[in-house]
């Protein structure tokens, strides 16, 4: 879990380095993504398990899910082109704590006192780390707040679905249902006229395809590590590990963007940091003696 929240804030940075340089919209960087993922992804599952593997267990719900991580992608790319990246991770942020409540009310996972204590200590870190202005952001704020939303849903889908397929079919079957929902609002914002953020095109050249395709790598190799650990562990206890992505977010964004956090940011981070760590080793000690 770790590994893969380090990973995924690279990708989104490559996102926003894309729709900076005005090369490529953030419908088209959501569409290469998804469809590289695709490509990258199937030749592997034919590799370990043949043909039949091609086809999931549940594809219509795999499908689906790659629909809804399809949408949260075009939301979450749009707002990385007007704001920084950590600031945009942050707000999404509120996600692990619905993501918690999901799992207590869907799942009926018990989340004891420690667990929810240490989301709400991460989620407040969040808080600190950004402050979100919708004075400042306009309407583009509420876009990483639908992520959030979108992607509690996903990860939930992980981990129902995990138990029937293997992390390398539905990241497969994700890049196909994702590439094809954006795909078809791509046609649809052409035919009605289109939009800057959803123009249909092909990239400039080979330096933007190198880009496209590390993307596609980040994403395929990020999403397999996610969906594995939430193979391994409960969706409660993963999701306080999601806040340390807003560290790696701002490292990055500082070595690319150079956006170094403020102060406030700096203590923010550090709380997250200390939530997901005091929740490793609670669960090591109840490990220890069960």
């Amino acid at each position: 879990m770790l590994m893969g929240t380090i990973l995924l804030p690279v990708m989104d940075a490559l996102a926003k380095y894309l729709t900076n340089t005005g090369e490529l919209a953030p419908g088209q960087i959501s569409f290469y993504r998804f469809a590289l993922q695709f490509l990258f992804t199937a030749p592997l599952v034919v590799l370990v398990g043949g043909i039949p593997a091609l086809r999931p267990k549940r594809p219509w719900l795999n499908l689906f899910r790659g629909g809804i991580i399809g949408v949260a992608s075009l939301c979450f790319f749009t707002a990385l082109k007007y704001m920084p990246v950590a600031d945009t991770i942050a707000i999404f942020f509120v996600e692990p704590f619905i993501l918690t409540a999901l799992s207590a009310l869907i799942l009926r996972e018990k989340v004891g006192w420690r667990r929810w204590a240490a989301i709400v200590i991460g989620f407040v870190g969040a808080l600190i780390v950004i402050n979100p202005s919708f004075a400042r952001f306009g309407g583009v704020a509420l876009l990483p707040l639908g992520t959030a939303a979108l992607m509690a849903v996903y990860l939930l889908m992980n981990r129902a679905l995990g138990r029937v397929d293997t992390p390398l079919v539905m990241q497969y079957v994700a890049g196909f249902g994702g590439s094809l929902l954006v795909g078809v609002v791509l046609l649809l914002a052409t035919l009605v006229g289109g939009t800057e953020n959803f123009a249909m095109s092909l990239p400039g050249g080979s330096f933007e395809w190198s880009i496209l395709l590390v993307m596609g790598c980040i994403a395929s190799f990020g999403h397999v590590l996610v969906v594995k650990a939430f193979q391994l562990a409960p969706v409660s206890l993963l999701a306080p590990f999601q806040y340390v992505e807003i560290v790696s977010a701002a490292i990055v964004g500082y070595l690319l963007f150079d956006d170094f956090p403020e102060p406030s940011k700096l203590v923010g981070m550090a709380i997250i940091v200390a939530s997901g760590l005091f929740l490793l080793w609670r669960e090591r000690r109840l490990g220890l003696h069960s």
